[in-house]
């Protein structure tokens, strides 16, 4: 199932304990586009920092209730390395996280998840970072931050970024909205990380491996209707691209 950023924003987190907080934005990295946590505004229960939730530990999504469950307990949180609300997450601060929780670092192999192509949430044992392929280092970008980044084509610009299209599955990100109102009234289409050529952080730009009449004649999105695999084929079909869902090639899940 794919989901809006923006939906999950205001959704309650509930540990083994209780509620402790509402989901306040999301951190990816800009290697494989995967999200690696959740920013978690616990109000007064601890004040000056922010809470950091990754998706090894959750337990389940419930939309009729907008609540996320997970497989902490308060403790557990509380006791996690601190990490300021006004400083970047850096790596020293992940390395001292993921020894914390016991969890299989992401940024450990050349896969998504470092040595698994894909989340694995169990408790079995896991090989070591080195084993999974190349290690890389991870640039971790706020969702908040990267909304409204302008999108330019091979040709020019056609748009700005609106939201993103989360996998709740592996949490990649599989698509991005891209409002073009001021290019073609009321048209929203989606494009994938992987017709991305790269970012500007600098500029606020991304730049697509795309020409503009090639997004213009592409299938619209339509927010008020669910994400049907019908038009994710009709939409890959019309860039001659590989779909993220097609039997495993490595290159497709790196």
């Amino acid at each position: 199932m794919l989901f809006k950023s923006k939906d999950l924003k205001g959704y309650a987190l509930n540990t083994l304990d209780g509620e402790i907080g509402k989901v306040k934005a999301f951190y990816f990295d800009d290697h494989h586009w995967a999200v690696r946590y959740m920013v978690v505004d616990t109000g007064t229960w601890l004040k000056e920092r922010q809470v950091l939730i990754s998706p090894y530990s959750l337990a389940g999504l419930d939309n009729e209730h907008r609540t996320i469950h997970v497989n902490l307990t308060n403790r557990q949180i509380d006791g996690s390395p601190s990490l300021n609300t006004d400083k970047p997450v850096s790596l020293q601060f992940e390395d001292d996280f993921y020894k914390y929780y016991g969890w299989p670092t992401y940024w450990g192999g050349e896969y998504m998840w470092g040595a698994f192509p894909n989340l694995v949430r169990d408790s079995t044992p896991k090989p070591s970072p080195n084993e999974g392929g190349k290690a890389w280092d991870p640039h971790l970008q706020s969702t908040v931050a990267v909304n409204a980044f302008s999108i330019e084509a091979m040709d020019g610009d056609i748009g700005y970024v609106d939201d993103f299209l989360i996998d709740d599955e592996s949490w990649a990100i599989r698509y991005l909205i891209v409002q073009t109102r001021e290019w073609w009234p009321g048209k929203k289409i989606l494009v994938s990380p992987k017709w991305i050529d790269h970012v500007s952080w600098p500029e606020s730009k991304v730049f697509l491996n795309l020409l503009r009449v090639s997004i213009r004649n592409s299938p619209e999105y339509t927010e008020t209707e669910a994400l049907t695999r019908e038009y994710e084929n009709s939409l890959h079909h019309h860039y001659s691209k590989a779909g993220y869902w097609e039997k495993y090639d490595p290159d497709v899940l790196k």
